[in-house]
């Protein structure tokens, strides 16, 4: 059911030839242009044409990539399902208000039709023609007002049905949309406090590392033990002592 919807509002946009594109677009990932325009057999320029006729009402979305080998931007499109289901909704809404007014009309209004030429006149243009028709002369009659009524209830029943179907849509893709918004906040948060953890980490190790080089004793060299016995034992002295000669008398 939400496929014809969409069918029809695209149709309404660009016309029939983008009927097939909701059967290639989904809202789930994005599609290559040259591929959107082999699948419903148009050209590469009639198929951009119509996917920016429905781009100006925000109902597609589209990324570019750059060819690296021949450098020109290959663009890829989405369908956006909830800004198509609002649209959807806003049109559906708008006709219904319109089905009440022609009814209201219907109900306090006189009408007259012309039944060989099956044209329709309001009262006020009914008499400004003295109650004929102005195509072929003949006498107007008074239209029966309670089937066209009947007609605009019918219509008015239809229109209340889709827009039931389409709040539910509605209501689906919101709680997809706020359970995708859930799991990214919660991503953020989880990446925010990994991140949290990495630098308090690496803060606590560049402290202890500090702290060990600041508490670490300093290396006394020993010394050799011939060092030290040479510094215990004194030096022998190297001059040669002095003998007085005695003489004899």
């Amino acid at each position: 059911m939400l496929k014809k919807f969409l069918k029809e509002m695209v149709v309404s946009i660009a016309g029939k030839q983008a009927e097939g594109l909701i059967d290639l677009l989904d809202g789930k990932k994005y599609i290559n242009e040259f591929l959107i325009a082999k699948k419903l057999d148009l050209t590469i320029n009639q198929t951009r044409n119509i996917l920016y006729k429905i781009s100006n009402y925000g109902l597609v979305s589209f990324i570019r990539k750059k060819d690296k080998r021949k450098g020109w931007y290959t663009y890829f499109w989405k369908l956006e399902i909830l800004k198509s289901l609002e649209f959807l909704r806003s049109n559906i809404v708008k006709n219904i208000d319109q089905v009440h007014h022609q009814i209201k009309s219907r109900e306090t209004k006189e009408f007259y039709i012309c039944e060989r030429c099956n044209i329709e006149f309001n009262e006020e243009t009914a008499l400004i023609h003295n109650f004929t028709c102005n195509e072929c002369g003949n006498l107007l009659a008074r239209k029966d007002n309670a089937l066209v009524i009947k007609e605009y209830n019918k219509t008015l029943d239809r229109l209340r049905k889709e827009l039931g179907l389409i709040d539910e849509e509605l209501k689906i893709e919101r709680d997809k949309l706020e359970k995708r918004k859930v799991r990214e906040i919660k991503k953020k948060k989880r990446i925010k406090k990994e991140e949290k953890a990495k630098k308090i980490k690496s803060k606590q190790t560049t402290k202890k590392k500090i702290t060990k080089k600041k508490t670490k004793p300093k290396k006394i060299k020993k010394k050799s033990a011939s060092r030290i016995s040479k510094k215990k034992t004194p030096k022998k002295s190297t001059k040669k002592k002095s003998t007085k000669k005695t003489s004899k008398r």
